[in-house]
């Protein structure tokens, strides 16, 4: 069964839960542009998060969920606010969800957990997972080791729930790939990043747009937090930082609230611009609706060419 059959959405996709930018408006927006909409737990405090929820549902009739990092200090309290709102799907990342999962179950979420390995994968399958998100180490934000094609058919070899794939997708071709792979889905975050809908700063959208095939990095390695950001004076400094063994404390100074600079204040060498690789393929702003177009009409030329 496709994503869009199983969530009744339009296409068969899910906007990435990208903490500070996944607001209510921006869900509600996916969401009425066809795709499932998620509201990005990660910087929202318990309260904002439930406000969050309550306001998307004045501003879309169509299904929406919610992301929640079990890395959050409240994650407790956002994961019992999911289950009181009733959202319609929970994806969580970061971590193991399991503990979580029969009260989303109960209030009648569907839950997809973002797994970077098989392992993880199996775990939270046989905790009830409705289906899982396989995420390559293409992706930006957090990331694991496995890239999307190497990670994808090995996690549906290694569970019976749908998998979603994810990291590493900007368009038709790649969107292909995912579905001959065994995918129900995907999940998409750096082509949204330069929406029209997106409430990024405008300077964060240049700084995808101007991206070449080679402009992300890793950073955290060394910490056991790899996040893949644009490259910028502030990654280059943590990258030298973490060559040289510097204390945690001090690198963790120098992060220190950049993911904010980037979204709101469009800090150019001080925000953390987190992007995928595919950032190289994003050239243009477009509206939702016509990235997810495109994504479908490109998927049916290259099935197309494929059967000929």
């Amino acid at each position: 069964m496709r994503l869009n059959e199983l969530l009744g959405i339009e296409f068969p996709f899910i906007q990435g839960g990208m903490a500070n930018i996944a607001t209510a408006e921006f869900a509600a927006a996916v969401s009425n542009a066809g795709a499932l909409g998620l509201i990005g737990a990660g910087g929202m405090s318990p309260e904002v998060f439930q406000d969050s929820i309550r306001r998307c549902r004045t501003l879309t009739e169509k299904p929406f969920g919610v992301n929640i990092m079990l890395m959050h200090p409240q994650v407790e309290q956002l994961a019992a606010i999911a289950a009181q709102e009733k959202v319609a799907v929970v994806t969580t990342g970061a971590g193991d969800p399991a503990r979580f999962i029969p009260a989303w179950k109960e209030s009648g979420a569907k839950v997809f957990p973002v797994i970077p390995a098989v392992a993880l994968a199996k775990v939270v399958a046989r905790a009830g997972a409705d289906a899982v998100i396989a995420e390559g180490t293409e992706s930006g934000g957090h990331v694991g080791e496995l890239t999307t094609m190497a990670l994808v058919p090995q996690v549906i070899d290694a569970v019976s729930v749908p998998v979603v794939a994810a990291g590493g997708i900007a368009d038709g071709r790649q969107a292909a790939a995912a579905f001959a792979l065994g995918a129900c889905g995907i999940q998409v975050g750096t082509c949204l990043l330069a929406s029209e809908e997106c409430p990024i700063h405008p300077n964060y959208k240049q700084a995808v747009l101007k991206a070449g095939a080679n402009d992300t990095t890793v950073t955290g390695r060394s910490t056991g937090a790899p996040v893949r950001v644009l490259k910028n004076k502030m990654a280059r400094e943590y990258l030298r930082m973490e060559k040289k063994d510097v204390p945690l404390e001090e690198m963790e100074q120098l992060t220190l609230g950049s993911l904010r600079k980037a979204v709101f204040d469009g800090d150019v060498d001080g925000g953390s611009f987190m992007a995928g690789q595919v950032a190289g393929m994003v050239h243009e702003l477009r509206p939702l609706r016509q990235i997810f177009e495109e994504l479908m009409a490109g998927y049916a030329v290259v099935r197309k060419g494929l059967s000929e």
